[in-house]
């Protein structure tokens, strides 16, 4: 069980997100090379391409996410960041997910899924970009 009560609910948040990038990154390396080793034999080379798209994807916002992560650590109180971190979090689970899954059982109607866990990648970003927006650097700060 995580001790999560030293720390104020914001706080709670970063680590939260600390913790699901170290997660993520631990399956993308682990799903990247059940892919490369795994399934090069067997699956067809589209669809290997499919879940290789699932796995680029699937590091670019694991990375995203452990940024995230340490500006909320240093920024507790910015929503944009806590909506930004969720937002990788569920682009990751529905985007690299639905190709995952299309790949390995050749389901083409999770196909149609994948374009809402993108939608979920650029609202993402997009709360990200409000954040650095509207962020104010310490030396311009008020004292």
């Amino acid at each position: 069980m995580l001790l999560l009560t030293d720390y104020t609910d914001n706080t709670r948040m970063a680590k939260l997100f600390l913790l699901a990038s170290s997660i993520s990154g631990l399956l993308a390396v682990a799903l990247g090379a059940f892919g490369a080793h795994g399934l090069e034999a067997i699956l067809e080379p589209e669809l290997l391409d499919t879940y290789q798209t699932g796995v680029d994807y699937h590091f670019y916002h694991t990375l995203a996410l452990l940024g995230v992560s340490i500006l909320l650590m240093q920024n507790p109180d910015v929503g944009a960041l806590r909506v930004s971190g969720f937002m990788f979090i569920a682009g990751i689970i529905v985007f690299s997910g639905s190709l995952y899954l299309l790949a390995i059982s050749g389901v083409r109607w999770l196909g149609a899924v994948t374009p809402i866990g993108g939608v979920a990648f650029l609202i993402g970003w997009g709360a990200l970009l409000r954040f650095a927006w509207t962020v104010r650097p310490a030396s311009e700060s008020p004292s």
